[in-house]
């Protein structure tokens, strides 16, 4: 692979990579962009555009479907929880209490309560949700698959130039893991997320610090800092011309190669990232924490051509004191998802925009004694049944899909697989599923087997 050093300004960008260590086409893969092999498939007419973009928010932990999208305030106390449920602006369709601004964009929502894969272990269960398949089963195992956020990337690649196809915000991560199971796995970290912000990241919804500014901004910097950068460019490729015209390499060098190192160069990204242009009006639709933030960015992201976004949203992991745990969490999940809905549609984006809110799991749909230290009721892991929410994407809302036992316990109709939520998020980007990549092994594996479009959102 060409590299091309800069020998003038080491600035950091948002992954924490240097322009010294590299500006070369895997500078792309760092940055998620497609590279020149998509671009040069466009070029040719092999390679379809699709302008639909997801956003993912990330519950990392597992949340209790019981507490957000499937209440059962009719079962016994020991499982019902601390709260009842409420009306939502669908007829018929409740929710929990908890979740009041959610209520009112219900009609904008479909919610998946008999979603299951019957693995309680946070590893094996964020592996199959982020990638459709059973696969990595503990801490010591590497990824195995491919998530979909990288298959978006090395098939879709960006929707429009000089934006990353997939971005992690603050960080793309699973289980503490960075990028965990939201990494491109034999795709190859060309289709790792731009991770945003890898110094202040995994952030409490309710935590008061400064949200930093991409460290990327200054070094996607404005006219002065794209003029800079040319000039560097220039710089280090006078350096080793005289080596190269022996062989004339630069002459010869792939101009899709080149148009790639133009997307680095341009400043649509440092626009798409500065949330100063936003309006204190819309901050505060969102919430001013870190979950509305980053929330809020996502889509600056997804408007400005990226593709696939990640919103972190951490601390589900509820096996104690779940009043209190959720107390500091869902009103920061309700307000960031209320606002993402109504600018979303008021932007009139929300067609093409696939929002998906999802964990690695459910909670025990009976309650604990707590755990040692703290006894004080919560719910442990349940792979047997949990909930997702689906809103956007064109697809058709207003609705519930599948449904679970009185207790939550497991479906009762509709079971649902990790591999047909999937396969949903693929369908609304007009993504082959049976396209195959090489594994490590060298053998074809499609993109995802066994799950089908949900046809009641199609």
């Amino acid at each position: 692979m060409l590299e091309i050093r800069n020998t003038r300004g080491a600035g950091v960008n948002c992954a924490g990579f240097t322009r010294r260590s590299a500006i070369k086409a895997g500078f792309l893969g760092l940055m998620g962009l497609s590279a020149s092999d998509l671009i040069r498939l466009r070029a040719e007419g092999k390679a379809k555009r699709n302008n639909k973009s997801v956003i993912l928010i990330w519950l990392d932990g597992g949340p209790s479907h019981m507490e957000t999208y499937d209440p059962k305030p009719d079962s016994p106390k020991e499982y019902r929880g601390p709260w009842l449920d409420m009306p939502t602006n669908v007829p018929g369709i409740r929710i929990s209490e908890k979740l009041p601004l959610h209520a009112k964009h219900a009609d904008k929502m479909a919610f998946l309560r008999s979603v299951h894969h019957n693995n309680g272990d946070h590893f094996a269960a964020a592996h199959w949700m982020l990638t459709g398949r059973l696969g990595s089963t503990a801490v010591s195992q590497a990824q195995k698959y491919p998530s979909v956020g990288s298959f978006v990337s090395r098939v879709k690649g960006a929707n429009a130039a000089g934006m990353p196809a997939y971005v992690g915000l603050p960080a793309a991560h699973s289980v503490y893991l960075y990028p965990g199971y939201q990494g491109a796995a034999y795709l190859g970290s060309a289709y790792n997320p731009f991770q945003v912000n890898m110094e202040q990241r995994y952030l409490a919804a309710a935590g008061k610090l400064d949200i930093q500014k991409p460290p990327c901004l200054e070094n996607l910097g404005g006219e002065t800092g794209r003029t800079r950068g040319r000039e560097s460019l220039l710089s280090g490729l006078d350096q080793i011309s005289r080596k190269l015209d022996q062989s004339r390499m630069m002459e010869n060098m792939d101009r899709y190669h080149q148009q790639a190192v133009d997307m680095v160069l341009g400043g649509r990204a440092r626009e798409a990232f500065d949330m100063d242009k936003e309006s204190a009006k819309t901050r505060d639709s969102y919430g001013r924490g870190p979950w509305g933030h980053y929330t809020l960015m996502a889509r600056r992201l997804v408007e400005a051509g990226v593709s696939f976004v990640t919103v972190d949203m951490p601390h589900w992991d509820t096996h104690s004191m779940i009043r209190e745990a959720l107390e500091q969490r869902l009103p920061y999940l309700d307000m960031a998802v209320a606002g993402l809905m109504q600018d979303l549609h008021d932007r009139r984006m929300l067609d093409d925009v696939l929002v998906v809110v999802m964990g690695e799991f459910g909670r025990t749909p009976k309650l604990n004694d707590g755990q040692p230290g703290i006894a004080v009721p919560g719910r442990d892991h349940w792979g047997q049944a949990m909930s997702v929410l689906m809103a956007g994407g064109g697809l058709k809302m207003g609705q519930v899909v599948g449904s679970t036992d009185p207790k939550a316990e497991a479906p009762a109709d509709r079971p649902l697989t990790p591999a047909d939520v999937l396969a949903t998020i693929y369908h609304v980007l007009g993504i082959d599923m049976n396209l195959a990549f090489p594994d490590f092994a060298g053998r074809p594996v499609a993109i995802i087997d066994q799950g089908t479009p949900i046809k009641e959102l199609i």
